[in-house]
């Protein structure tokens, strides 16, 4: 996780990230914030765990939860666009998943994570589904995070 996070600032260097984490309760962030410098590149990030942060914090639009759930490409794609214009990034990514125990209503089982980009006239979501217990689905989820940054930046 590190070498990656190592990776996405010497990549980013002249560009700003931010992040929206909902299932890795501020992972990616910690991730970034361990590399020396950091602070030239990542502003900073909200952890939006739940529904009423997503949307009163990060301007999701309740109906878009209602539709979809938390767990949905097009929540994470608005969590991306909330948290770059709130706190005005060149780039942002977003995480919303379920680590477990349980799934959701909507269908979704553990393992499910939608993680979205945005940067300047482009945006991507991306949904895995992970194996392992809670920890293993957070990491992979820190991790793939971090390389969907690298592939996008």
């Amino acid at each position: 996780m590190t070498s990656l996070a190592f990776e996405v600032i010497e990549k980013l260097n002249g560009k700003t990230l931010v992040t929206a984490e909902s299932c890795t309760g501020g992972g990616i962030g910690a991730a970034l914030t361990a590399v020396p410098g950091s602070s030239a590149v990542y502003k900073g990030g909200v952890v939006s765990y739940t529904d009423k942060v997503k949307k009163t914090v990060l301007g999701v639009d309740g109906e878009l939860l209602k539709q979809y759930g938390a767990v949905s490409a097009p929540v994470a794609q608005a969590m991306a666009a909330g948290v770059r214009k709130l706190i005005s990034a060149s780039i942002a990514v977003s995480v919303t998943g379920l680590a477990g125990p349980g799934g959701d209503k909507f269908g979704n089982p553990v393992g499910t994570v939608f993680i979205g980009f945005e940067s300047d006239g482009f945006s991507i979501v991306k949904q895995y589904r992970f194996s392992g217990d809670r920890e293993a689905v957070r990491k992979q989820t820190v991790d793939e995070a971090l390389k969907l940054i690298l592939e996008n930046a």
